[in-house]
């Protein structure tokens, strides 16, 4: 299978799984604590895949402004969750309890939908550096997508727009990462904005959004699964350099 269409396959698995999220809290089939596995292990892998294999690269393909375009993409998700995401809470239907309006609802969607893309654009420049990298950055990315897709649908629900938008919403999100993939993969060059810029997007989501989820919870599990999740990228590179 050529790099195109196993990055966009990769890429519709990942959008699925937004789905699967939302899916999932409209039957109201999985407990918080199991999400909270998925956020400290996705957690800690895209944390160390940003900091070992995508900083590298994105200085690599852009020494230049490979920097600055990483602050630019930790920048520019930070202000956007200040200013349009002002419910936001990552892997759990927190909001069950409390009502959100139309406009907030669909400021969440807007948000996660630029993270989504962002995620598509990491698995495609991935792809168009090497397989290995590509495999990694789709771990990394498919790891938080359920419990994306689950905190979409539970904003939905919360601003009363029922269980279809809620499903769809979700959808939404995993369709912009398959639109993500699509794009670096049909203007290959755009890798030399788009690694980068998505490394910086990465770094916030992983240590900002997640981790204070991760946080939340009271004991040592759950820091153990954040660096498991470390140490399973950390294996995964050791191999991968062999």
């Amino acid at each position: 299978m050529s790099a195109l269409w196993l990055s966009l396959t990769l890429g519709l698995v990942a959008g699925l799984a937004d789905y699967l999220g939302g899916f999932l809290l409209v039957r109201q089939s999985p407990s918080s604590s199991a999400l909270r596995y998925f956020v400290a292990l996705g957690a800690g892998f895209m944390l160390a895949a940003a900091v070992l294999e995508m900083i590298p690269e994105g200085i690599h393909v852009n020494p230049r402004f490979g920097l600055l375009l990483i602050l630019a993409g930790y920048c520019g998700v930070h202000l956007l969750e200040h200013s349009l995401v002002p419910h936001f809470h990552f892997g759990e239907g927190t909001h069950s309890h409390e009502f959100l309006s139309a406009k907030t609802s669909y400021s969440v969607l807007f948000g996660l939908a630029t993270h989504t893309f962002f995620d598509g654009v990491a698995i495609g420049s991935g792809f168009v550096l090497s397989h290995w990298l590509g495999w990694i950055l789709f771990f990394a990315v498919f790891l938080h997508k359920i419990p994306e897709g689950f905190t979409m649908a539970s904003v939905m629900l919360a601003g009363n727009r029922g269980a279809t938008a809620a499903l769809n919403s979700a959808l939404f999100l995993g369709a912009m990462t398959v639109l993500g993939v699509l794009v670096i993969n049909l203007e290959p060059s755009w890798v030399q904005v788009g690694l980068p810029l998505s490394a910086g997007v990465t770094i916030y989501v992983a240590a900002t959004d997640l981790v204070p989820e991760v946080n939340r919870e009271p004991g040592l599990r759950m820091a153990l699964i954040f660096f498991a999740g470390v140490v399973v990228f950390f294996l995964l590179h050791l191999l991968g350099s062999r």
